[in-house]
């Protein structure tokens, strides 16, 4: 009798952890520190790839871009090489399912370094560190793409 209560236990609770994993949302957090065209390219080929994979599964995904150092050209105004693409893609998703975060460090460098203000892209949100909101969103449990 114990037996049988136990197995029935511990399938109960196989299926409630299965289930549970079902539900998990799906984030994940890429980052760009190059002022590469390619990597670029890169990165959004591969937030694209992942909005697809779970739209094929109906399932929900968040991903964060986040650009810091160098890679901080991609979510500029004046010089992203890929602006165009980032609107694309924000655009093709569902409102809050991307975010693409600028560095405010690595913004204010540029500042100062070139002598004047610098924009980022309408779909960018300047975050205070581009390498503490990564590492915050993994305390998180997101997980994290270098590409």
């Amino acid at each position: 009798m114990f037996c049988r209560l136990a197995t029935v236990a511990l399938l109960s609770l196989a299926f409630a952890s299965s289930a549970l994993a079902a539900d998990k949302a799906h984030r994940i957090s890429i980052q760009i520190d190059q002022n590469d065209p390619q990597v670029m390219n890169m990165v959004l080929n591969n937030a694209a790839n992942v909005i697809e994979y779970y739209r094929a599964k109906n399932e929900d995904v968040d991903i964060d871009v986040v650009a810091y150092g160098p890679g901080l050209h991609m979510l500029r105004a004046d010089t992203s090489p890929v602006q165009d693409r980032i609107k694309r893609l924000k655009d093709m998703v569902f409102p809050g399912k991307i975010q693409f975060s600028a560095c405010n460090n690595s913004k204010q460098g540029m500042e100062k370094t070139e002598g004047h203000a610098i924009s980022v892209l309408p779909e960018a949100t300047v975050v205070p560190s581009g390498v503490v909101h990564l590492m915050e969103l993994q305390e998180q449990g997101w997980s994290y793409v270098r590409p």
